[in-house]
């Protein structure tokens, strides 16, 4: 009998659905993606309603012939890939790669919210088909990035380097990053004061508290030096202080909802220090499902790319009786709490939850490791929180004065303190119920007055004067973004969707355009250039409200409002004109005709330069640029290349120096003439001629010989690397400072502190017998013992490591530690301490 063919993206989740639905079904994973855009070229049909030319993903040959294998042979189709827009096209783009071999069978869109036993029985039971709006919505968002990143890119490439991107939001989240940098490199910062004092009751009890000073003769006080400081306190000197009105107010605060994608990943971020792109990843599997052994697996939260805070009513109600057995009636509201998403939000999804509250974060210790146990706690708690009542807060708020005539101002000091009534919520979620604004959120110290407690005090009690408080403080300029205050910054602008917030902060750290430093989002002067770059040449498109607007339109189009094709082409539109405006004006058209008439002099060309899979020509480039006049415009880059090969060839060109220098070509020659002399290079050649090379240092060697023999001038960068490659290779050389003082090397690269550490080091990571697998990291793999053997390589070349390279090398030895004999031995004697293993264990 044939089965019915389900079709998930991750094989984890294949696994758990598998179990599920038992042996009438056959799971299969499409792991991931199955179709895309091609890789080097547009893929788009800008002139025919911009179709896209999808091919197959690279490397899933063997996944297609697998599905389409069982296409074949069973009944009927289940599309059950993940439920929102990126899952939709998914599922699609399976329905269009498997139609040709499925002739007649029917499809099948199948979606839950968790992955339990109720949820998956109970969409299978009432299938759907595939939105094709949604997925419209998807193909919209592809073929927008696209067209951005594939056109604006080579504009970073000519003008800064080869290899950066550009991106429609990624570009739009690093403006945010550069301009809050910009905003602290302008601040001037103010120093100010503020004033107070430490005090006590005249009777029992005698705890002393801080009282602060809140209005001078009526208003906010601004002390702006120590001078006026010290004239305040002279004027309160002597004063005796006294108790002026006690108020208390009872305050009630609300729960926060259940989280949302957003708010989980700045909740991880804060709380476990877990990056988006890390919290995605254990809420994965956290959703995919966990094999407790008797039932099989069992996914423990519901989907966790969401911005909707509903909670399915069944989910409410098993909630709230969770509460009333394990806390009591009064801890369970008397009607449900419902939260409101934003008008964005997709409603039909659910906020992220335990899939059931029974299973407590205690039951699962042993179950899950550490860091999806602390992920999972912080979802169950913050579901159930938002089902229970509100906490009552007593704010008790002492306004003191002092007492002495004359003075010369009014003041009136106070201090507040906050204690609470009733717990509520704050039984599942302990939070800091004193009212103050974190760095993040543009808080400074002096925002939260409240003290831990204060004594009972009545209008009219005198208070013992201890000391007068007074301390200098500073303005502070705004704080750097993290990545949780990058993520609400983006939501709060309407910048970006659940699902892309993680792999947004994760391209602008993988980018280099970003470092991540305390938690805190630094942008390094690589991306402080590409966005000088971009936001000067294209300041509309990548403008935050515009962006936001972009997304505001996939949203009507997911909803079937408008056609994806014509929101394309009116977006298409005023792409083209901006990205006219921002093309580089042609070079000057008279010098470009002056320098090709010079080089028609030239009779004897160097050889052609390869340098890695490229080959230049000096002849074949000045041919066509000449091809090129009357077709387009001559570049200034172009121009630029063109006098540097005039220059080159100059010996064999009448009045070259006067004739470049007549064109506005002087700084050029000079440059030239400063530049070091081939001599110097064929000097270097010869020492590293006779040399036993590295794999990278080999290569870079050849390409620079093939430089020098083509006639091109080494620039100092140059000569200045091939001096740390003779440094860094000084045992093979003999006499070295003979040759030292003959090459003239730089003491700094020469003179390299002695490293007695590494040896040690390297002799003990040789008795590992058994290194962990190598593991990827997006395109990155990190190998532990290819990482060992490149190390050891280079000490044997140069007989030192950098001191970066040192420490990745003691962290190794640490990680590595019970399969080397006396490892204590060797901590203590290298000075390996605890504080060193701590990190390590970190």
């Amino acid at each position: 009998m044939a089965k019915k063919l389900v079709i998930v993206e991750s094989p984890a989740k294949a696994k758990t659905i598998g179990k599920i639905l038992g042996s009438g079904y056959v799971v299969k994973s499409s792991v991931g993606h199955i179709r895309d855009l091609p890789e080097r070229t547009l893929g788009v049909d800008v002139n025919h309603g911009f179709a896209p030319k999808y091919v197959f993903s690279k490397g899933k040959a063997k996944v297609i012939a697998e599905l389409k294998k069982a296409a074949k042979s069973c009944e009927s189709i289940y599309l059950a890939p993940d439920p929102d827009r990126e899952g939709e096209a998914i599922a699609w783009h399976l329905q269009e790669s498997l139609a040709d071999v499925a002739k007649d069978k029917p499809f099948y869109r199948v979606q839950y919210n968790e992955i339990t036993p109720r949820a998956v029985r109970a969409a299978f039971d009432e299938p759907g088909v595939i939105d094709m709006h949604r997925v419209d919505a998807q193909q919209a968002r592809r073929v927008l990035d696209r067209i951005v990143g594939y056109k604006v890119s080579p504009m970073l490439w000519r003008r800064i380097r080869k290899g950066l991107s550009a991106g429609r939001v990624q570009s739009v989240a690093l403006r945010l990053v550069a301009e809050r940098e910009r905003e602290i490199q302008a601040f001037n910062i103010e120093e100010y004061w503020v004033l107070g004092a430490e005090v006590r009751r005249e009777t029992e009890p005698l705890d002393a508290f801080a009282i602060r000073l809140a209005g001078v003769d009526g208003a906010k006080p601004v002390i702006g030096s120590q001078e006026s400081a010290g004239a305040l306190l002279t004027d309160l000197d002597g004063s005796l202080l006294r108790v002026k009105e006690v108020k208390t107010r009872e305050t009630t605060r609300r729960p926060l909802p259940p989280f949302i994608t957003s708010t989980l990943q700045q909740a991880a971020s804060s709380v476990c220090g877990f990056s988006p792109n890390r919290t995605m990843r254990l809420a994965q599997s956290l959703y995919e499902g966990v094999d407790f052994g008797d039932g099989g697996p069992v996914g423990l939260i519901t989907y966790m790319r969401t911005d909707s805070v509903n909670v399915a009513r069944d989910a409410q109600s098993t909630a709230r009786q969770f509460i009333t057995a394990t806390y009591g009636e009064d801890y369970c509201p008397e009607k449900p709490n419902f939260y409101k998403s934003r008008s964005s939000a997709q409603e039909a999804h659910e906020a992220i939850r335990p899939t059931d509250p029974e299973r407590t974060p205690e039951s699962l210790k042993g179950v899950l490791d550490a860091p999806s146990l602390r992920l999972y706690e912080l979802i169950w708690k913050r579901f159930i929180a938002s089902q229970m009542t509100a906490a009552r807060i007593a704010q008790k708020t002492v306004e003191i004065v002092p007492e002495k005539v004359p003075l010369q101002h009014s003041y009136l000091f106070t201090a507040s303190a906050s204690e609470v009534i009733f717990s509520g919520f704050l039984k599942v979620m302990a939070l800091d119920i004193r009212k103050k604004k974190t760095e993040e959120e543009g808080g400074d110290d002096n925002d939260g007055e409240d003290v831990d407690r204060l004594p009972p005090l009545e209008a009219g009690d005198p208070l013992c004067l201890l000391k007068w408080l007074s301390e200098r403080k500073e303005t502070k300029p705004p704080a750097r973004y993290s990545e949780a205050s990058l993520i609400r910054a983006l939501e709060a602008n309407g910048v970006g969707r659940p699902s892309t917030y993680a792999s947004i902060i994760e391209t602008l750290n993988t980018r280099d355009y970003t470092t991540r430093e305390k938690r805190q989002l630094t942008p390094t002067e690589l991306g402080l250039a590409v966005n000088d770059l971009l936001v000067g040449n294209l300041p509309q498109l990548f403008d935050v409200g515009f962006t936001a607007t972009m997304e505001e339109s996939l949203d009507r189009i997911e909803e079937g409002q408008i056609e994806w094709s014509k929101m394309m082409e009116e977006f298409y539109v005023r792409f083209q004109e901006w990205m006219e405006k921002c093309k580089e004006p042609p070079a000057d058209a008279g010098k470009v005709s002056a320098v090709l008439a010079m080089l028609e002099q030239v009779q004897e060309w160097g050889p052609e330069v390869k340098r890695g899979r490229r080959t230049y020509s000096d002849e074949k480039f000045v041919a066509s640029v000449r091809d090129q006049i009357g077709e387009k415009d001559v570049s200034e880059k172009q121009l630029a290349a063109l006098v540097k090969i005039a220059i080159r060839y100059r010996a064999q060109i009448k009045d070259a120096d006067e004739a470049l220098a007549g064109l506005g070509f002087g700084e050029e020659l000079e440059q030239d003439r400063a530049a070091p002399s081939n001599e110097e290079a064929e000097r270097r050649f010869e020492v590293l001629s006779g040399m036993s090379l590295s794999e990278t240092q080999e290569p870079f060697v050849a390409s620079l010989r093939q430089q020098a023999d083509s006639g091109r001038k080494l620039s100092e960068r140059q000569i200045a690397a091939m001096d740390r490659i003779i440094v860094q290779n000084a045992s093979q050389v003999e006499n070295f400072e003979e040759v030292k003082n003959m090459l003239g090397l730089a003491e700094e690269a020469s003179e390299a502190a002695p490293d007695h550490e590494s040896p040690e080091l390297l002799v003990m990571l040789q008795n590992v017998g058994q290194w962990q697998e190598p593991v990827k990291r997006g395109k990155r793999v990190f190998d532990d013992q290819a990482f060992f053997k490149s190390l050891k390589d280079q000490f044997d070349g140069r007989r030192a490591l950098s001191p970066r390279q040192r420490y990745a090398l003691r962290r190794l030895v640490f990680r590595y530690k019970a399969q080397i004999p006396d490892f204590d031995k060797h901590a203590e004697r290298l000075g390996l301490g605890k504080k060193s293993d701590a990190k390590e264990k970190a």
